[in-house]
């Protein structure tokens, strides 16, 4: 198990090397209030004295003297330091005022940590980090915000769940009152990962200890408390050993706490952090093994995603050409590698514009939308011309029809805009997603969304007026002998040749019904070939809704809807000699009108036989409506399919080699981005330091483990 913590300093070197965080290692982190604006990471390597003293260290070996003790810094690269206290005095303070280094104290302080690393025969396996001193004050030209920054410093460290935090409190202070443990307790509620170090037992006030503390009653921690005794400044300046202090360190435990004497003092500190870092290591080493391992997954991918320096410039090009085309393709077709989970995409949206945007469209129409009675009563009066009409003419029909069918136009050119739309976003998504190759190219990159975009422009106007041409046609012809118009026709007749029945049963008992009647021409008709009662509306022969063959010519009725008026709507009883202004003056009567000298207000109530005629006009507009809106429906999204989606799926891949792949073009179109090649030996170095880990880790045997 003493194997752990020289595999996690392995682990550390190996990414130092690339000056990364990608994975939190096992460490112990000092936290305290000593007034010191830097970080350190200290590593503490011990030497058997009765083994060689020559050292590898990262693939170089170090001589050394038994007995000796010599040290290193991680930016000097092999340069060894043989005397420690010349590290600590001199070297420190030069590592602190070099302005290369970024940690000048009148600028603040760097979380760019001091790596030194210790090898001695005095110490055991052990490394932790030093943490600048919690200040609350700034003192000479520090910033303002000089808390802040330690504070946030701190924090970024003793977050770490795999970091165990020693908060170091002086005895001669209040430990509720200690600024280390209130930080700690930020991050570790429970303690579980934190341990208390009380500190200048030996400066208490005459007549009070540290008992209560350093048995756990005052602040209670998981890990435990233990007191050290330090040496004063006096010792330093005096240069005291270490070795001389800490055997007065013990004598003082001995003589002021007897009974807690071996569970204090500094060679028990050492002794616990190394067992506590060692334990922490073994619980930590399996995810720290998954975690690796995955990170070295991911930076492969990466790797790869930048691809290697291009050597056959015209072999690249084609190859990404053909890549971008046939992942064009297939993310209409939902073929593609990857596939959006978040959103519709590709072909799917396509879908989902044809059935669901553009369908719910054109269902939201109404047929008669816009159309209103009067509307409908002017154009059977207009179509009549100067002569009062008898029929109702079938001129009316079709221009209303066509105004109605006209409004199918505009949801139709937008089903054509937002299919193209789609079309466009396909490129970012191929871009970002199945070939990030092009990230390389920039130049490429663009170029070739040039080209697409240009390919779908170009397709644009054609669809749109083959859109156009589909209405057009539906407009040119009313096919009135459609079979499901020619349905609701037939409908139609038979429940207005129920009413007409219905009305004859209603005649008045002075009008003979066994006498012969005289029709619209002067001819007589038995009673059972009575010709429709006036006022009764339309009247099917031969063709439904259409007036026609020998019967309509014998009425003079020849292409139109016949309808003609009951005696009461031309005023039943009326004289024939009252003026004609006072039929002016009472349309509400349901005289006829002539629009062009007396419009027709909106209120104005219309006739039993305006009313039927209306009617009639309006459900033959309804039911041709649905028949072009069903035509409309199947018909746009099967012409946006052939002039655009398949076109430009069928033409995309030999229009970007027609445009792109020259001789000329290929310098300039494969010209790699500035920070392409910076990123490509980043990820490199990564993946290597990451396998470099993994192979630390896989030298473990489970043994060490236990």
């Amino acid at each position: 198990m003493e194997a752990l913590i020289p595999v996690i300093n392995k682990l550390q070197d190996v990414f130092n090397t690339v000056g990364a965080d990608v994975i939190q290692l096992p460490q112990i982190a000092v936290v305290g209030t000593q007034v010191i604006l830097h970080c350190c990471r200290l590593t503490l390597c011990h030497l058997s004295l009765n083994t060689d003293p020559n050292v590898w260290n990262n693939g170089r070996l170090y001589k050394g003297v038994d007995g000796e003790e010599w040290g290193k810094f991680l930016h000097t690269k092999n340069k060894v330091w043989k005397a420690v206290q010349q590290i600590f005095r001199q070297r420190i303070h030069s590592h602190l005022t070099n302005t290369e280094r970024c940690v000048i104290v009148s600028q603040g302080i760097s979380d760019e940590p001091i790596h030194l690393k210790i090898f001695s025969p005095h110490v055991v396996n052990l490394t932790l980090v030093d943490l600048p001193g919690i200040t609350k004050v700034p003192v000479g030209d520090q910033p303002k915000d000089i808390e802040l920054q330690i504070r946030e410093l701190i924090l970024k460290y003793i977050s770490n769940p795999n970091c165990i935090i020693l908060a170091v409190t002086a005895a001669n202070t209040d430990m509720a009152t200690s600024e280390a443990l209130k930080v700690a307790r930020e991050v570790d509620p429970d303690g579980r990962r934190t341990l208390a170090v009380v500190t200048k037992l030996d400066l208490m006030d005459a007549g009070t200890d540290a008992m209560d503390v350093l048995m756990g009653r005052v602040i209670p921690v998981k890990l435990g408390l233990i007191g050290v005794v330090n040496r004063s400044q006096l010792d330093i300046n005096n240069k005291k050993s270490v070795a001389d202090s800490i055997r007065d360190e013990h004598a003082f435990l001995q003589k002021k706490y007897p009974s807690l004497a071996n569970r204090n003092g500094t060679k028990y500190l050492a002794r616990t952090l190394n067992r506590l870092l060692m334990h922490h290591i073994r619980d930590c080493l399996p995810e720290l093994k998954t975690r690796i391992n995955v990170l070295a997954a991911q930076y492969q991918s990466l790797l790869s995603s930048y691809g290697e320096p291009v050597e056959d410039m015209s072999s690249t090009l084609l190859q990404l050409i053909t890549k971008f085309a046939t992942e064009y393709c297939n993310t209409i077709e939902g073929t593609a590698k990857y596939i959006e989970t978040a959103e519709l995409c590709g072909g799917a949206r396509i879908c989902y514009i044809f059935h669901e945007t553009f369908g719910r469209t054109l269902e939201s129409v109404d047929p008669l939308g816009g159309l209103t009675t009067i509307d409908v009563l002017t154009a059977i009066r207009n179509a009549t011309g100067p002569r009062p009409a008898l029929f109702v003419p079938e001129v009316s029909f079709e221009l209303l029809v066509k105004r109605q069918v006209k409004r199918l136009e505009e949801p139709s050119l937008r089903c054509v805009e937002l299919v193209h739309e789609e079309m466009q976003r396909i490129i970012q998504h191929c871009s970002n997603y199945s070939t990030q190759e092009l990230l390389r190219f920039p130049k490429l990159h663009d170029a070739i969304v040039e080209v697409v975009t240009s390919l779908l422009r170009k397709r644009l106007p054609v669809t749109n007026e083959m859109v156009h041409n589909l209405v057009a046609i539906e407009l040119a012809y009313i096919n009135t002998k459609h079979p499901d118009f020619a349905d609701a026709c037939g409908l139609m007749n038979n429940n207005i040749e129920e009413q007409r029945r219905n009305r004859m049963r209603e005649l008045p008992s002075a009008v003979s019904r066994d006498k012969s009647l005289k029709g619209p021409g002067g001819q007589l008709v038995s009673p059972t070939e009575q010709p429709p009662a006036e006022g009764d509306g339309p009247k099917v022969c031969g063709t439904p809704c259409m007036a026609g063959g020998a019967q309509g010519e014998q009425e003079g009725g020849s292409g139109t809807w016949r309808g003609m008026l009951k005696k009461g709507d031309e005023g039943q009883g009326e004289d024939k000699t009252k003026p004609q202004s006072s039929v002016l003056a009472s349309p509400q009567k349901g005289y006829a009108v002539n629009l062009l000298d007396v419009p027709v207000p909106v209120a104005r109530k219309l006739s039993a036989r305006e009313q039927r005629d209306c009617e009639v006009i309006e459900r033959l507009i309804k039911s041709y409506f649905l028949i072009v809106r069903k035509n409309i429906q199947d018909s746009v999204p099967k012409a946006v399919m052939h002039f655009l989606v398949n076109h430009v799926k069928d033409s995309l891949q030999s229009e970007l080699v027609g445009q792109l792949y020259k001789p000329a073009l290929l310098d300039d179109l494969l010209t790699e981005s500035e920070d392409m090649a910076q990123r490509r030996n980043e990820a490199a170095d990564m993946l290597k330091a990451l396998q470099k880990a993994s192979h630390v880790i896989a030298e473990i045997r489970e043994t060490h483990l236990w």
